[in-house]
């Protein structure tokens, strides 16, 4: 699966990794149902941290659509509200 994080650049994450990205996922799922802007940051960074660790980033110049985008590190709480589904950021 390939990966946008906005502003920063692409990712290819394997399947074997979704489990945990969907982790994480939930647990910012649950920080901006509460509303709790410390939680929320916490669990961003954490996907986006995960995101990088576990996925190759692809090169600038390689122009690839992504399966997924994700919101920058600096993304308000609403901002990311509004881009949540059911599932999270991360379907699955």
């Amino acid at each position: 699966m390939i990966m946008r994080i906005l502003g920063e650049g692409q990712y290819e994450v394997t399947d074997e990794h979704l489990n945990r990205l969907n982790e994480l996922d939930t647990a910012l799922q649950s920080a901006a149902d509460a509303g709790d802007e410390a939680a929320f940051t916490t669990a961003l960074s954490a996907l986006l941290d995960a995101v990088r660790s576990l996925g190759t980033p692809l090169p600038d110049e390689q122009i690839t659509p992504s399966d997924l985008v994700l919101p920058d590190a600096d993304t308000s709480l609403a901002q990311v509200r509004a881009l949540l589904s059911d599932e999270g950021l991360i379907p699955g």
